[in-house]
């Protein structure tokens, strides 16, 4: 049964970045970008196409309350967030730690206060455990007469990944001859959803640290949402812009962020987008994308995780130029 719902407008821009193309040594016609963090929903991000299914399951399933889990800076529970906030439902993130963990209550956080999420901090439960303390969440929501309906980590699971099969074929007809589609991958199932309308070859998956096994994560997701048998090494997948670790910021990202803002006024955040255009950046220098290919960029949101992000903020100050007009004495302090 089809139980998907309808949470934004589509589809999403498809823009030219002709000055981003010429700084990574591509064609001028040869780089875009998918707009999905111009999704209308909560803040925007890739988590809205998801969300459409999975949200639609749990009406269907006659659901009152949303639970899903995350890490405190989660876009995905930020706009679970605010699809219940639309369509009238609670919500429940369960995130580790406490709040006083949460190096600061900004970024996602403010706006999952504001579309009057409750938060369950699970202290220092494993992460790999996340999925059993929402299990037991669910369950205490039951016994106080809820009828809870429980959402994977990042919305991943073949449902879920229905949303981004949506999206593939969406941006096939933006762009039918598009050779790379360069995308985040975290819990996988963006990924997994664009391999569903675009087959293994076309889709360029830049790890972020999310998953402890990215191509078994994303071959069983797609395998399970293509009834194909899907091998993992059959995917393109590149792993050198975790650095330190999932969610740390690593220089690379940095650099790419600070280059696409100079060239195109793109804002991209250093957990997701900006991991994937610093593995796009690396696939232009190592070859595997070459001028004269159509080549987009998916641009997945997560701006308002940017603002949660201490290091990156705080880098980003240090980084402001001074403007000193020629000839002006400098500036002193008292």
């Amino acid at each position: 049964m089809n139980d998907k719902i309808v949470l934004s407008t589509w589809p999403t821009p498809l823009e030219r970045a002709p000055r981003l193309a010429a700084a990574l040594g591509l064609g001028g016609a040869d780089l875009w970008i998918k707009r999905d963090d111009l999704i209308g929903l909560g803040g925007g991000g890739n988590k809205a196409r998801k969300l459409e299914w999975t949200v639609g399951a749990a009406l269907a399933a006659g659901a009152d309350t949303l639970v899903t889990t995350g890490a405190a800076q989660s876009n995905h529970a930020r706009l679970t967030a605010a699809a219940g906030a639309r369509l009238g439902l609670d919500v429940v993130l369960v995130f580790p730690g406490t709040r006083d963990s949460a190096v600061n209550g900004s970024g996602n956080l403010v706006l999952d206060s504001l579309f009057g999420a409750r938060i369950f901090w699970a202290g220092d439960s494993d992460p790999s455990a996340m999925a059993d303390v929402t299990d037991e969440v669910c369950r205490q929501l039951r016994d106080d007469g809820a009828r809870p309906f429980a959402i994977p980590f990042g919305g991943s699971s073949p449902l879920g990944a229905r949303g981004y099969v949506d999206g593939g074929e969406e941006l096939l007809s933006q762009l039918p001859d598009v050779e790379h589609v360069v995308v985040a991958l975290g819990s996988g199932g963006t990924m997994a959803g664009l391999i569903g309308a675009l087959g293994e070859r076309r889709v360029l998956g830049v790890h972020c640290g999310a998953v402890a096994e990215p191509a078994v994560t994303v071959a069983g997701l797609a395998g399970a949402l293509t009834g194909r048998d899907i091998a993992p090494d059959a995917l393109r997948i590149r792993a050198d812009q975790v650095g330190p670790g999932y969610g740390v910021l690593h220089e690379p990202v940095l650099e790419a962020m600070r280059t696409a803002a100079l060239t195109e006024g793109l804002v991209l955040d250093p957990v997701y987008s900006g991991r994937a255009m610093a593995g796009l950046i690396s696939a232009v220098r190592d070859g595997d994308i070459r001028p004269g290919q159509r080549s987009v960029l998916l641009h997945t949101g997560g701006l308002p995780g940017l603002f949660g992000h201490t290091e990156t903020v705080h880098r980003a100050v240090d980084g402001l130029r001074a403007y000193e007009p020629e000839g002006a004495s400098p500036s002193t302090e008292e």
